[in-house]
């Protein structure tokens, strides 16, 4: 009977050891993997707190800093979520956007040998043009347009219906780091491609990249269904450019009264362009742990992370 009692004990010891204060969920790229984990670190050594990274896309995490089991969403990427911040903060105010943002845009880039076929994203349309990117012999040329759980990856399809090139371009979806890898293949062995882009990235810095040219973003000819609908792909429409693109950190509407000083923590947290990029290099190419980046970025930044606490 002690055995049994000192064993029971042990287990609740070591449950209540790994209760964490927050959860901060981590989405699957490289900046937001590194972002979270900042933030881990940085509310650790500022504010005594216990807390949690887990993976998780950004609609469950929507779901869960509603429901409580989700306090901090890093990188909430704007129009994409546009959506889900329509219902969660400006309707249900389960969810706030904190004040300081960073500037992004996303389109299509073509790679150096891609480029001097396929200028715009009206060439896209051409088969003829478009059987450069054929690299399985099927006669259509294939483009990687983002990974499958995110929701830019469903509105590329969208563009892709509406542009029309859908009906001649396989769409690839799949994780980034296999992306990323068949870019530079791609680039080293002077082969075509074309695939979703976005910046801040590292990419940029690896490589030269052409984005396509496309129509001015024109809102009246952006029609997109909510995302909860399972048609929604087929009932939206979008015929430009993406409108100009900013995230920036969410957190549950809660921590406002329950945990005040983690509020401004997050309202104070403010990042650059240039340091998402290489946030971006060092986890996309460097291939360092998001949590030893984190650790080290934290301490060359202490000042900073430090202020970020202070009322």
């Amino acid at each position: 009977m002690v055995l049994l009692s000192t064993a029971f004990a042990s287990v609740f010891a070591a449950v209540g050891a790994h209760a964490a204060d927050l959860v901060i969920s981590a989405p699957n790229w490289p900046s937001g993997q590194a972002t979270a984990n900042i933030l881990k670190i940085g509310i650790e050594k500022t504010l005594g707190l216990a807390v949690d990274v887990k993976p998780m896309g950004t609609m469950n995490a929507f779901v869960g800093l509603e429901k409580g089991t989700v306090d901090v969403q890093p990188e909430i990427w704007r129009p994409n979520f546009d959506d889900l911040v329509r219902k969660y903060v400006d309707e249900k105010g389960a969810v706030t956007l904190a004040g300081k943002s960073v500037a992004a845009w996303q389109g299509l880039c073509a790679t150096p040998s891609a480029a001097k076929t396929i200028k715009s994203i009206g060439d896209l349309g051409d088969p003829e043009k478009t059987k450069v990117l054929d690299t399985d012999g099927d006669g259509k040329g294939e483009m990687w347009i983002g990974a499958p759980t995110w929701l830019s990856t469903g509105i590329e399809q969208v563009r892709a219906k509406s542009y029309g090139y859908g009906e001649n371009m396989t769409l690839v979806e799949t994780e980034e780091d296999v992306a990323m890898a068949a870019v530079d293949a791609a680039v080293a062995t002077d082969q075509p491609m074309v695939f979703y882009c976005y910046a801040p990235h590292h990419v940029f810095q690896l490589h030269e990249l052409t984005r396509l040219e496309e129509p001015a973003h024109d809102a009246a000819k952006w029609k997109l269904a909510p995302a909860s609908d399972p048609l929604w792909i087929e009932k939206s429409s979008a015929t430009t450019a993406w409108d100009a693109a900013h995230f920036q950190i969410g957190y549950s509407s809660a921590l406002t009264a329950k945990r005040p000083e983690v509020a401004n923590f997050l309202e104070h947290a403010d990042f650059t362009a240039d340091e998402v990029t290489q946030m971006s290099y060092a986890l996309g190419v460097e291939r360092q742990e998001p949590l030893e980046f984190a650790r080290k970025w934290v301490e060359q930044n202490e000042a900073r992370v430090e202020g970020w606490a202070k009322p």
